[in-house]
């Protein structure tokens, strides 16, 4: 199985109450979305702190294995022209290295601003700074999920 498929493949490998996950990649943390059953709602999950690579992934493992989730949905840190810097290219080796171990297909997302809108709508809501900085990578994730589960669903609307 390929590391990496394009969104309008999802549809295909997901089975009756199967989950997608979303991942937010950061250098310290990695945010973590769950979507539901139906995978219509995105919901913040998890967020790991980033200690080393093994530890890293064996968590996601866990989490995986418990959630019966299929495919994964991950950020893919493009620069405002479009274009790929520094960022993307861990972003690309983090999924060569963790595909093997996870055995689950990854999707890349477009995830420019995602961070700054969830920032944004934190401060609206007057969340402190220490709650943003412990809630704004899960909320990314879920960010960047629900645009997967939205574009599946024009799809598949599109389909009919």
């Amino acid at each position: 199985m390929s590391a990496t498929v394009d969104i309008r493949e999802l549809p295909a490998l997901l089975g009756r109450n199967q989950r997608l996950i979303g991942l937010d990649l950061g250098t310290k943390t990695i945010g973590l979305a769950m979507s539901d059953v139906e995978r219509r709602i995105a919901s913040p999950f998890h967020t790991i702190r980033r200690t080393k690579f093994t530890r890293d992934v064996a968590e996601l493992k866990d989490i995986l294995g418990k959630n019966a989730v299929v495919a994964l949905v991950i950020g893919l840190p493009l620069n405002m022209d479009g274009s790929e810097g520094p960022r993307v290219q861990s972003t690309r080796a983090f999924v060569r290295q963790a595909h093997p171990i996870l055995g689950l297909p990854f999707a890349f997302w477009d995830e420019r601003l995602s961070t700054a809108a969830v920032t944004r709508t934190l401060i609206e809501q007057d969340a402190s700074r220490a709650r943003r900085a412990q809630v704004v990578d899960r909320m990314a994730a879920a960010y960047i999920l629900q645009g997967v589960l939205d574009r599946m669903a024009g799809l598949a609307r599109d389909a009919i």
